[in-house]
């Protein structure tokens, strides 16, 4: 199928023509603001299905507005009439198509051309009222506030919060992107389409999340980053790192028996470290009451050594790099670990909760077998 997006150089289009191109089946092809009406004519004289994602919302006078949004829509349509097309059409709208201004206006306009096209000829169109949209490969200080939060953020520049109150509502693109494609699997009954999930988040409390993003770097934190709205916002955030800082150091802790770090602390989920041994050394010597542990042999070979509190019940468990196995400790059980072989032994480590100097739960007991 060929599949023609307009806008081709937005931050919408750049992510929607990289999904995709990932399709073999696919063809893509790209107008931009440079491209000529010859061009334009070819693209919709080839084209299988429209992307219509082009559009001005930073005009440097009012009437561009109608010039970007409504009259190329015009000129669509006109052009796939004289072909006598049908060409089915993705047409990016905006919640302010509802709201009396220039650029709401503008969009409205767009979209009642796009619905008379598929009124008179029968051809499939899709309407998307976008909320702001965020992620990879947006513009900051342009029309994207997360944009520049993240870009001056994790550059520590300066950033500007007239209202900390105000609300945002948010989609993130690879939520419309997977929208998108749906769409154009036939997956959605044309007219206008739900844009979803979206989310509201004040300007204040955005701005709180990314910065936090950049501090918990040094603190070894990191957010409940794995769904929702934070998810989107963290990856974002990344996306827009310098190269040159995808990198940064953590501090390592040495004495006589080898060598502790610290790699990674969440809020609910505990942390993860790991550790080495040199040959002979045996490391814990301890017991838990409430906290649990889980050991993975890294390189190594090692000897575990269990002990119940009460009943002196003993058991000892031999695990190497070669067949990876989890060991978990047991509340109420003293254990250790002896590096048993004859290289260094590592071990990663993930404890169910954060290390608490005041609150250890990490009480010395020997083993006595």
């Amino acid at each position: 199928m060929k599949i023609l997006i307009t806008g081709a150089d937005g931050f919408i289009a750049r992510n929607l023509k990289i999904h995709i191109s990932e399709n073999k089946n696919h063809e893509v092809l790209l107008h931009t603001r440079n491209s000529t009406d010859n061009e334009l004519s070819t693209f919709l004289k080839d084209a299988d299905f429209i992307f219509h994602l082009a559009g001005v919302n930073r005009p440097i006078s009012e009437d561009q507005f109608f010039i970007g949004n409504a009259d190329l829509t015009k000129q669509i349509i006109l052009r796939l009439q004289e072909l006598g097309k049908k060409t089915p059409i993705a047409f990016s709208s905006s919640i302010q198509a509802s709201l009396e201004n220039p650029y709401g206006r503008s969009k409205k306009q767009g979209e009642d051309i796009i619905i008379d096209y598929g009124n008179n000829t029968g051809a499939p169109i899709f309407i998307y009222r976008l909320p702001n949209v965020f992620g990879k490969f947006s513009k900051p200080n342009y029309n994207s506030a997360i944009a520049t939060f993240c870009y001056n953020i994790s550059r520590s520049l300066p950033i500007v919060v007239n209202d900390a109150s105000r609300e945002m509502n948010l989609c993130y693109v690879d939520d419309l992107i997977a929208i998108f494609l749906s769409t154009l699997e036939g997956k959605f009954q044309a007219g206008f389409v739900n844009v979803e999930p979206t989310y509201t988040i004040s300007l204040g409390e955005l701005v709180n999340l990314i910065t936090g993003f950049r501090d918990n770097r040094d603190k070894l934190f990191i957010e409940n980053v794995g769904h929702g709205l934070i998810r989107a916002l963290y990856s974002t955030y990344i996306s827009f790192l310098p190269i040159s800082s995808c990198s940064y150091s953590i501090p390592k802790y040495e004495d006589p028996r080898g060598s502790f770090v610290e790699m990674l602390k969440t809020k609910e989920s505990g942390q993860m470290s790991f550790f080495t041994a040199l040959p002979g050394v045996t490391r814990g010597r301890h017991y838990h009451h409430s906290k649990t542990e889980k050991f993975l042999i890294i390189r190594g070979k090692a000897l575990f050594r269990f002990q119940h509190l009460i009943t002196k019940e003993y058991f000892e468990l031999e695990v190497n790099d070669q067949e990876p196995t989890i060991v978990d400790t047991i509340p109420g059980w003293t254990h250790d670990i002896t590096n048993i072989g004859d290289s260094e032994l590592i071990v990663m480590l993930w404890a169910n909760e954060v290390f608490n100097r005041e609150l250890p739960d990490t009480i010395s007991a020997d083993i006595t077998k």
